[in-house]
């Protein structure tokens, strides 16, 4: 018989770890008498971090006494109390191994529902002073899980646990535990786990990817947007076949192989990095959108000089016809999607580089699609680009085009040049009259592409249509570190460190590795990269990067590999030069 031993609540607090404030709810404590369970959480309790740990799917946390045996023996612990676990229901009886998704649970006079296994994270390790302790529970098969409030009532220690309904498929916690995190990912499983009406929303979308994923694309259910592996590792040498003045401040390199080997073709979208400067000097390393047609003889990168940019002053001042540059393989999932809906592309500035090359990608095939070309810049001087994108919308049978002007000049001619003086907002797109099941192509400034994002959600356009490029560092994300002002990437503080160098492209940033950090992430953090990370142990998959150049090492060993040409940089160490698209 299954029994609730003791009910633990907590409010969430700050805690202090590595030189960080942490906003967390991990710390529970157990409750006398009886608690009302509601529909979010136990009466007295709350979550730090509502988006990863809180919710109606994620109301109540449940974990086992026999779990608790068990790591007092494996950890050589035996001060481990009820709530250590951060769970609400310290519960005798419900092994992971016992209990389905979709089960339904009478306890005291509150009805609960099985949703999903626990979603490990860094803040239990910090709660357990075991800094592996994330990935522990999915290696050993004990996550625990969450429940939702079918029924609210009342719950109290000594109160008797039982089953009034059986989940449909018969797939246990412990199951589709494994199914998301380790390999392999059968997919009758995940094709009758898609079939269980109870498991979470955020499970269900992870289980879905994994159904579509390729080969090589690691764990899709839980790592970015899949992509096709990249065509080949490290650097190649290319020559500047031809270099082009767009505008006054873009610059246009079309490159060609110089090793006597074919290039690849990349899909329209996809992005370089690239190798370039003096040769007495260290290389910049930076990435850059194709612009062009992209198939395997070629590549056009078109690069705009940025205020105190060395590297885009360089390419325009000083790199010639001729010159070899080293070339990254093309990557990158902001791809133009093959299926029949509309497509909508729009940007602002350089930000038409890669949507440029989808609409020469639509217009190769003689697209019969609705398509839409939408951009913004400030004036005729700085449009880059405007007769090229006149020709290849003149080869579509339906498209649309609406250029906006923020500051033009007087020679610019409206209706001609441009349609409108402004700038391209969520307002004039509910103008326009787009078509609101169409595939929304975005890239441009980060506060062009927020506006327009929420402006999109706001008009009913739906979260998976909506695909965006974000030039430079990508946003970070770091659950439950209190927010501070963060400066520009730059070189860790102290001296200079013996080993190989890592570059992050994105930040332009190159630095010596030093035995001292546990890992690639935590050199990240000494410079002020901005990264993306939640359990810091191989299991969630969020600092997922691209792994440009070189080799690394792990340690801890991930629980199931990064896709093709990537690297989980929160266990990950080099072994050699890197480049990673940071």
């Amino acid at each position: 018989m299954a029994r609730l031993l003791s009910v633990n609540v907590g409010l969430p607090g700050d805690v202090t770890w590595q030189g960080r404030t942490v906003h967390t709810g991990i710390w529970k404590s157990p409750v006398e008498g009886r608690r009302r369970a509601r529909r979010l959480n136990i009466d007295g309790d709350g979550q730090g971090d509502a988006a990863g740990h809180g919710g109606e799917q994620r109301a109540v946390y449940v974990y086992q006494d026999e779990s608790y045996r068990y790591w007092q023996k494996h950890l050589g612990r035996s001060n481990l109390v009820p709530g250590q676990f951060g769970e609400n229901f310290t519960v005798e009886g419900l092994a992971d191994a016992d209990v389905f998704i979709g089960d339904r649970y009478r306890i005291g006079s509150a009805l609960f529902e099985v949703t999903q296994p626990r979603v490990t994270c860094y803040r239990l390790g910090i709660r357990m002073r075991e800094p592996d302790m994330a990935a522990l529970l999915v290696k050993h098969g004990r996550p625990g899980f969450y429940c939702r409030v079918i029924e609210e009532g009342d719950v109290g220690a000594g109160d008797e646990i039982v089953r009034v309904a059986s989940g449909p498929e018969g797939m246990s916690v412990s199951e589709i535990n494994a199914l998301l995190y380790l390999p392999p990912h059968p997919r009758d499983g995940l094709e009758r786990a898609l079939k269980i009406p109870a498991l979470s929303r955020g499970w269900h979308r992870a289980f879905e990817a994994l159904l579509g994923q390729n080969a090589a694309a690691g764990n899709a259910g839980l790592g970015p947007a899949a992509s096709p592996p990249p065509a080949w590792h490290g650097f190649r040498p290319f020559r500047v076949a031809h270099k082009i003045v767009e505008t006054n401040d873009v610059t246009s390199l079309v490159l060609e192989p110089a090793d006597g080997h074919a290039g690849a073709a990349a899909l329209p979208g996809q992005f370089v990095t690239i190798r370039l400067g003096p040769s007495n000097t260290p290389p910049m390393t930076r990435s850059y959108s194709l612009s062009s047609q992209v198939d395997a003889a070629s590549y056009r990168l078109s690069i705009k000089r940025e205020p105190h940019g060395i590297a885009s002053a360089y390419v325009a001042d000083e790199l010639r016809s001729g010159d070899i540059v080293q070339l990254g393989a093309p990557r990158g999932s902001f791809t133009l999607r093959k299926d029949k809906r509309p497509v909508v592309l729009l940007s602002a500035g350089i930000g038409a580089t890669p949507v440029l090359a989808m609409l020469h990608a639509l217009a190769a095939e003689g697209s019969s699609r609705d398509i839409w070309w939408l951009h913004g810049t400030r004036n005729g001087r700085e449009h880059a680009f405007a007769g090229e994108v006149r020709e290849l919308l003149a080869r579509l049978p339906h498209h649309h085009s609406h250029v906006c002007y923020s500051k033009p000049d007087p020679g610019d001619r409206i209706e001609m040049d441009f349609d409108s003086v402004g700038h391209l907002d969520a307002a004039l797109l509910r103008q326009l009259n787009l078509p609101q099941n169409g595939d929304f192509y975005l890239c441009g400034p980060a506060t062009f592409m927020s506006d327009l994002t929420s402006g999109l959600h706001e008009w009913g356009v739906a979260s998976d249509r909506i695909h965006t490029e974000l030039f430079g560092a990508r946003p970070s994300l770091t659950p439950g570190i209190k927010a501070s002002a963060k400066p520009r990437p730059h070189p860790p503080v102290g001296s200079r460190g013996p080993g190989p160098m890592v570059s992050f492209a994105r930040s332009g940033l190159n630095v010596c590795w030093a035995p001292s950090y546990a890992s690639l992430l935590e050199l990240a953090e000494a410079c002020d990269v901005p990264v993306r990370w939640s359990c810091r142990t191989g299991v969630c998959h969020n600092c997922e990067s691209g792994l440009i150049a070189g080799g690394v090492s792990y340690q801890p060993d991930p629980l199931d590999r990064p896709a093709d040409g990537n690297v989980l940089i929160c266990c990950a160490r080099p072994h050699s030069d890197i480049v990673i698209d940071l």
